[in-house]
């Protein structure tokens, strides 16, 4: 067949640059779809990553992903500044619809990661970028000395809570949850910080004020009881949706979304892989991205190697 590519990568996380590293070091003309053209996903704003191994204080995601971006395209990989929006058979590999045209390639592996979830309440979308943010990178010190609110309980929002602290006055931490369901290190660390109120079984009700951010209300989930809490920003992790729209119809996806794999990261379709957050059961985590993707780009080598051998049978669960 004539492609472009033998193996093309869709996404530029943790996940797609592992993948891509991987592909075009075992010899494959491999190319990634980077989207934007920014590699590191939503991890290029995280200001410390704290449980990558080989880094015991930490690594600021817009560090650690141009190290992978840079030492996939030093092993040989191409870099292609746009999306994935479709695949299709073709001549025995896959047709890849992007926002510039089409891509052919002998094995997909789609590593497309996940967006942040909207808190979907009156208010969010109107003063987003005027207060209402998911980067206490980018915009805590915009609040210097002020009062914020992160709204969440996992991992994202206690470490953006902990890094809003070195900006802001006052962190109010809200969650629906009565107990915080993050990392145990991180919830410890929030939970003793003095300038961290930690607030459960609280729900967010709008977010209020004209052309800023200028509060919450907030109601309680057991009281019912409401109130109106006076802040600069709102910082939303309320979790992640996985991006596998472009899938949909092509292969069986989960209620969440995400793509049901085998252990080698193949999907339901021969010569399709997924990796990272958007397939089942992933542990979204970036030391479990690069390993999804380490393993996909190994699994699709293999197959183009030997496109026969057995397959398995997947379906949504």
């Amino acid at each position: 067949m004539t492609d472009d590519f033998e193996i093309l990568v869709a996404g530029g996380g943790v996940a797609g640059l592992t993948a891509g590293l991987f592909a075009a070091r075992n010899g494959r003309r491999t190319g990634l779809l980077l989207g934007d053209g920014i590699g590191g996903g939503h991890l290029i704003g995280v200001g410390r990553i704290e449980d990558f191994p080989g880094f015991p204080e930490g690594v600021p995601g817009y560090d650690l992903c141009p190290m992978i971006q840079e030492q996939a395209q030093d092993a040989g990989v191409e870099f292609v500044t746009s999306a994935l929006k479709g695949l299709a058979p073709a001549d025995g590999g896959w047709a890849a619809t992007t926002g510039d045209g089409e891509v052919r390639a002998g094995a997909v592996i789609v590593a497309t990661g996940s967006a942040l979830r909207a808190l979907e309440v009156p208010g969010e979308e109107r003063l987003r970028g005027h207060g209402v943010s998911s980067c206490a990178t980018c915009d805590g010190p915009l609040h210097r000395g002020k009062a914020v609110a992160v709204v969440g309980g996992g991992d994202s929002a206690l470490l953006e809570a902990l890094e809003l602290t070195d900006h802001v006055e006052r962190v109010v931490l809200l969650h629906r949850g009565e107990s915080l369901t993050g990392q145990h290190t991180y919830a410890r660390r929030v939970l003793e910080h003095p300038s961290i109120e930690v607030r459960g079984s609280t729900a967010v009700e709008e977010i209020v004020g004209d052309t800023a951010v200028a509060g919450v209300k907030i109601r309680h989930t057991g009281t019912g009881e409401t109130a109106e809490e006076q802040v600069a920003g709102v910082f939303v992790y309320v979790g992640l949706r996985p991006q596998t729209d472009m899938l949909r119809g092509l292969l069986p996806l989960a209620d969440d979304g995400r793509v049901p794999t085998d252990g080698a990261m193949r999907t339901a379709l021969p010569g399709v892989f997924a990796a990272g957050d958007i397939r089942t059961d992933s542990a979204a985590q970036a030391v479990a991205a690069a390993g999804d993707g380490a393993t996909a780009a190994l699994a699709a080598h293999r197959h183009l190697a030997d496109p026969g051998r057995p397959w398995p049978v997947l379906s949504a669960p």
